[in-house]
């Protein structure tokens, strides 16, 4: 079974992890780390010290309505969960994380514009020549 790294749980709350397959379990925040337990096989389960994380990105829509959040650790890749409560979970991490590793992502639009400017770029650079 698995055992905690936390020693003060701050939040545990239903969550989705979106790692390889959808799988739906518990997250939780705590003083350690951030932990996430699959509801079906408790030997299931991630766990990412705060030592580990090197920044969160969240989803921003319309403004307001953050849809996901990614996990960026140092050397174990990314990791993207949902909650039932995103802004609460942030909220929760924000306390365990700095600010200025806390980052918004690119949106769709963001991706397209990107895309069609260094399109631009090599369209127009091989026609200099």
């Amino acid at each position: 079974m698995a055992q905690s790294m936390n020693t003060k749980v701050d939040l545990t709350i239903r969550a989705t992890s979106f790692h390889s397959l959808t799988v739906y379990g518990d997250m939780m925040i705590g003083d350690k780390a951030i932990e996430f337990y699959n509801e079906k096989n408790v030997e299931d389960y991630v766990q990412i010290p705060w030592t580990e994380v090197d920044k969160v990105a969240a989803e921003v829509l319309f403004g307001k309505y953050i849809p996901r959040f990614a996990i960026m650790t140092k050397q174990n890749g990314n990791f993207s969960f949902s909650t039932r409560d995103n802004k609460k979970t942030l909220r929760a991490i924000r306390e365990y994380v700095p600010a200025d590793r806390m980052v918004k992502s690119t949106t769709f639009f963001q991706v397209i514009k990107l895309g069609l400017a260094r399109l631009w770029k090599i369209i127009t650079f091989r026609g200099g020549e």
